[in-house]
């Protein structure tokens, strides 16, 4: 073997390319993976390689480092060409036109794989397990830090790459592979409802019904104008006296009122009964003596020259 043949088989392969996506060329069946579609000269130097099935690839966005693993679908993309899905160009964060280098890579089989998907929509499917096996099948390679595509009824569901065992990128074909997933990034904790507790809830009411046997009256707080609170003797004085009133001494009280209001008009009467009559045999014996002038007994008098 002459050192140019040594070289070629031992030289990995790294080429950049100008990527577009694959509706360009009419395949976007493979939307839904991870392959790519390389152009002829691509094949010419593999041919040459000690390379083993199935080819994987390290691409890189030259501009800002970002990086991602795929596979190969074909080779007839235009020279200085080359085709990928779409999430693979927005992970890779690529335009249409832009460069991207493309190199070959061997990758460790995978045993551990951890997803998390975007939305809570990917779990209401029948069996989201199912679907991914089934959709997983199209990508030869994960990487960790990825967010992958996956198409199921007509609605795109992107889905993060958290984890990757035993490595950073992984060889998924025809192996084995555990997955676990992470909840989504839209999934709320539902709010914990306040259990009651019933029993203590029946004491309280069992209580009340005891408390509650009869109306008592003046049985409040009392508060001062300034909003202090009085002195509790003075208000359990108060409260006393304001029930010790009852409807028979409100009434002898209004009687004894309206006996005063028929006594004689013109006239304060003070003292008993006994001053009355007194006062009454005074006023007869004035009447039938001389008329003279007497301060203050509530006569009038008239005048003369």
């Amino acid at each position: 073997m002459d050192q140019f043949t040594y070289h070629r088989f031992h030289t990995p392969f790294s080429q950049t390319y100008l990527c577009y996506p694959l509706s360009y060329c009419n395949k976007s069946h493979l939307e839904n993976g991870d392959r790519i579609i390389m152009p002829a000269s691509a094949l010419s130097f593999l041919a040459f390689t000690v390379f083993k099935n199935p080819m994987m690839f390290k691409l890189t966005n030259p501009t800002n480092g970002e990086l991602t693993h795929c596979g190969v679908e074909e080779f007839d993309a235009p020279e200085y060409f080359v085709f990928m899905p779409n999430w693979m160009m927005e992970h890779l964060e690529l335009e249409q036109g832009d460069c991207v280098n493309v190199k070959s890579i061997r990758l460790k089989k995978g045993t551990y794989v951890k997803l998390q998907p975007h939305t809570q929509d990917f779990l209401e499917i029948s069996n989201p397990r199912a679907v991914l096996e089934t959709t997983l099948r199209n990508f030869f390679c994960l990487t960790t830090g990825d967010t992958i595509m996956i198409m199921y009824n007509d609605k795109n569901f992107y889905i993060d790459v958290i984890e990757t065992a035993p490595s950073d990128a992984i060889s998924i074909f025809e192996t084995d592979c555990e997955v676990d997933f992470a909840p989504p990034l839209d999934y709320q904790e539902p709010e914990t409802p306040v259990v009651k507790d019933v029993m203590a809830t029946k004491k309280v009411e069992e209580q009340a019904v005891k408390d509650d046997v009869k109306f008592e009256p003046f049985c409040g707080e009392a508060r001062r104008l300034d909003g202090r609170f009085l002195m509790e003797s003075v208000v359990s004085d108060c409260s006393a006296r304001l029930k010790q009133i009852s409807v028979d001494e409100v009434n002898e009280r209004s009687k004894a009122t309206q006996s005063n209001l028929r006594s004689k008009p013109g006239k304060l009467v003070f003292g008993s009964n006994k001053e009355l009559e007194k006062n009454s045999k005074e006023d007869v014996a004035l009447k039938k003596g001389d008329e003279k002038f007497q301060p203050f007994t509530g006569r009038s008098y008239r005048l003369t020259d």
